[in-house]
């Protein structure tokens, strides 16, 4: 039986008219001076655009930044995979674009379930954001003239995003991190690499630190600061197969997660529509195909099942022009839920195509014949030439087949309008956090709500708490919790490499992605969830007894320990993720319940009873999670059934 609280949430959101509700809330922050700010030490976790951003950041404002990253560079995080693009309402079209309209289209895609404040926040800095790209020299796609180019997304009625080319995660990426890196040359920001973080250091109900554990050595140290900020990225690895790179995981938000810090909808993931189908039983991660795609190929399947002709043999009336014909406005830009749903469902139905019957056609033909070849292959070519290494077929004479695959999380750790989770001085950034997105996030807002919480939000939320709680100097290396936290990490590095059973930690990782994908991905019922958390359940016992890390030494460059830490997590996570998908009784964007759907197969809200974020206290492994509440409030957009036909 799930214990609710009954103190609800308090966001600390601003009040008063939601256009100004930012820069009052940024004139009454107490600040930190410029001659004070060295005396603070603050840990930045992971070094993607959230990472990155907020400790170039923070260093150029003075403060003693300690980077942490896995990786062997700063350049190698997940970030640098982004394709499409990334929003900003600057109106450079002259189409209708304006802030509220970003806002608007941010709540509405999310489906209801985000907090207004933040999207507001987030749709007003995003105009910055650009303007610091392009002044890093970021190389945004131009028109003739010079100017920016945009193209649209899905889920909107305008063109907003910006864009280079097929990469622009690298590129801004690298933005970034050239800032970072000066940083790091004038000794603001220590950065280091090849550290996991293993623990969070909590002292006197504060996050003081990390414990990190060296990926080369072994060798495990607490790291100490004045505040904590995690900026690690999304769990989409819990199914396994997902278009992260194979290193993501959910580590660091968890063992925060145990220390205190409360995990916030868990449940919304996103499957996204425009990937290469998967091809067979040993693969290990499947590979986006950007949706920017969408704006110039058209998804079809042919309308009779089981049809083996070559796809130019069907002729026009013989194809199914799914989205194009249930969703007339938006058509091949419909939000990343709905084109996955319905990629699903026509596949379920027989329809789907290529050897496993669980693919869909996206087809540039007509794009070809209108623009020329030239022209596509200057807006999408690197993404065409991906596709034909990977898939053995020329995407500019055959179309591509896509398929969904799971790609985002909405949900992570909860946090204020601060950025600070329930647990005091941690700071969570970017995609780990849960605030920005509701149920579904829209195409291309993933680099802008990293880079706003990095460059714009964090800078001017971070001082309150320094001035109020920081002590100018971290907790001492002996400190008993400092202890503590490194003997439980190191207790528990040992007994993985006790276990000396018969599995492998890949073995375990894939049958937890099966039952996921299976149970908990882009539909789910009560009945399914209950049997995905007794697997879930069956599997964890077993891992813990049936295990085998090679080489069975530590104190080395060790990639099984390494993985086996993050499956160990993802056994524990994804429990989690099964009891708020079983105890959400409704659909929601990516949250997509059976049982709760209209007549249709839309996603069927129940804004009565579940509109609020639902936050999980951690109450041990196994044990039942206690549920904070809370209550997602909208002021000045209307509740309505989503509808995008």
């Amino acid at each position: 039986m799930i214990e609710t609280s009954t103190t609800p949430l308090d966001g600390k959101c601003p009040t008063g008219p939601i256009e100004t509700r930012w820069a009052r809330h940024k004139e009454h922050l107490q600040l930190v001076g410029p001659t004070n700010r060295r005396k603070y030490n603050v840990i930045v976790v992971g070094t993607g655009l959230a990472g990155a951003s907020a400790a170039a950041t923070l260093g150029e404002q003075g403060y003693r930044v300690t980077a942490i990253t896995y990786h062997d560079s700063p350049r190698r995080a997940h970030s640098v995979a982004a394709q499409g693009g990334i929003n900003a309402a600057k109106n450079y079209q002259n189409d209708g674009d304006s802030v509220h309209r970003l806002f608007y289209d941010t709540v509405k895609g999310g489906d209801y379930r985000a907090r207004e404040s933040n999207v507001h926040r987030l749709a007003e800095v995003s105009a910055n954001i650009i303007d610091q790209a392009t002044a890093q020299g970021v190389p945004f796609a131009r028109e003739y003239g010079g100017t920016l180019e945009n193209r649209t997304f899905g889920g909107v009625l305008v063109s907003r995003t910006f864009y280079a080319r097929g990469q622009t995660g690298q590129q801004l990426l690298y933005g970034a991190y050239q800032s970072l890196m000066r940083q790091v040359d004038k000794k603001s920001v220590n950065l280091l690499t090849m550290k996991d973080v293993l623990d969070i250091i909590v002292v006197d109900g504060h996050a003081r630190g990390v414990v990190v554990r060296d990926l080369k050595t072994g060798k495990l140290d607490a790291i100490t600061a004045d505040a904590v900020l995690l900026c690690t990225g999304g769990y989409s690895n819990a199914f396994y197969l997902s278009t992260n790179a194979m290193k993501c995981n959910v580590t660091a938000t968890w063992r925060a997660h145990k220390r205190g810090a409360f995990f916030a909808n868990p449940c919304y993931t996103q499957i996204h529509p425009t990937c290469i189908p998967e091809h067979g039983e040993s693969q290990s991660k499947l590979t986006l195909m950007s949706e920017s795609l969408r704006n110039d190929g058209r998804v079809w399947v042919p309308r009779k099942g089981k049809d083996t002709r070559a796809p130019g043999a069907i002729p026009a009336a013989e194809r199914y022009y799914y989205l194009e014909e249930r969703y007339p406005t938006f058509g091949n830009m419909v939000p990343r839920d709905v084109a996955s749903r319905n990629a699903k469902y026509v596949c379920d139905d027989g329809l789907g195509v290529g050897q496993t019957g669980r693919a869909v056609f996206l087809d540039f033909k007509d794009a070809i014949e209108r623009l020329g070849k030239e022209e596509i292959a200057r807006r999408y070519g690197n993404l065409f030439d991906m596709y034909e290494k990977i898939a053995g077929e020329n995407p500019y004479q055959t179309p591509m087949k896509i398929y969904p695959a799971p790609h985002y999380t909405m949900g992570g750790l909860w946090v204020d309008y601060d950025l600070m989770s329930n647990l005091p001085g941690l700071f969570v950034l970017g995609e780990a956090n849960f605030s920005d997105h509701g149920a579904n996030r829209l195409g291309a807002s993933a680099l802008m709500q990293g880079l706003a919480d990095g460059y714009f939000v964090i800078p001017y939320t971070l001082a309150p708490y320094l001035a109020k709680y920081g002590n100018k100097g971290g907790v001492a290396a002996d400190h008993a919790e400092v202890r503590g936290a490194l003997e439980g990490v190191a207790q528990k590095t040992e007994k993985l490499m006790s276990i000396k059973g018969e599995r492998t930690v890949e073995s375990f990782h894939k049958e937890l992605g099966n039952v996921m994908l299976d149970k908990c991905g882009m539909s789910r019922t009560e009945a399914g969830l209950n049997e995905a958390i007794a697997k879930i359940r069956a599997l964890r016992s077993e891992f813990w007894e049936n295990v085998r890390i090679l080489p069975d030494k530590d104190a080395t460059l060790n990639v099984e320990l390494e993985k086996a830490h993050r499956v160990a997590d993802f056994l524990e996570f994804s429990e989690l993720m099964c009891v708020d998908a079983r105890e959400r009784n409704e659909s929601c964007g990516g949250h997509f319940r059976e049982e709760y759907q209209t007549d249709d197969g839309e996603a069927k809200r129940d804004d009565e009873n579940y509109a609020y974020a639902a936050a999980w206290e951690f109450n041990g492994v196994g044990a039942d999670p206690t549920l904070h509440k809370e209550p997602l409030t909208f002021e000045f957009v209307k509740l309505t059934q989503r509808s995008y036909k």
